[in-house]
């Protein structure tokens, strides 16, 4: 099971990374844009930590797709296309954004857990180095959106 769900997350920060990427592209506040290009490379890396945690297990990184995210990834798609005017979009690219950071911050949790119960305890630091980053993107975004995004998709 602590395998399958580092397959997963690995599945996860992949999906993730490709979507960010075109996220940054659609975003018009620059603020954002940044946030999510940062992101994604944050995400590159997390991902490659797992890829070493599956490694060392011996473990094939490649062997799940996660079909959560590829949902979630999907809706997002969705929601930019329905969205119009670039202050709405943005404020729309912040809560989908969040949704996926929630997901990811719900999965690394939970194989944290389980490392942990495994008694894999650098497993688990490596996990927890993850879930906070993860924690604060969601911080970020979060602030993003209450001091310069949202109050102008209001207005809009």
């Amino acid at each position: 099971m602590y395998l399958a769900e580092l397959q997963e997350l690995v599945s996860t920060e992949a999906q993730l990374a490709e979507s960010l990427l075109q996220m940054a592209e659609v975003a018009s506040h620059p603020a954002l844009k940044e946030a999510l290009v940062r992101h994604r490379e944050q995400t590159e890396v997390q991902k490659e930590r797992l890829v070493s945690l599956l490694q060392k297990h011996g473990a094939d990184p490649t062997a799940h797709t996660d079909q959560a995210m590829q949902a979630l990834i999907g809706e997002t798609g969705k929601m930019v296309t329905m969205l119009k005017g670039n202050d709405l979009r943005d404020a729309g690219l912040i809560a989908s954004a969040q949704r996926l950071e929630h997901y990811e911050i719900a999965a690394y949790g939970t194989a944290a857990a389980l490392a942990g119960q495994l008694n894999l305890r650098d497993d688990q630091q490596t996990l927890h180095t993850s879930l906070e980053e993860e924690k604060q993107t969601d911080l970020l975004l979060t602030q993003l959106a209450k001091r310069e995004i949202n109050p102008h998709a209001v207005a809009a």
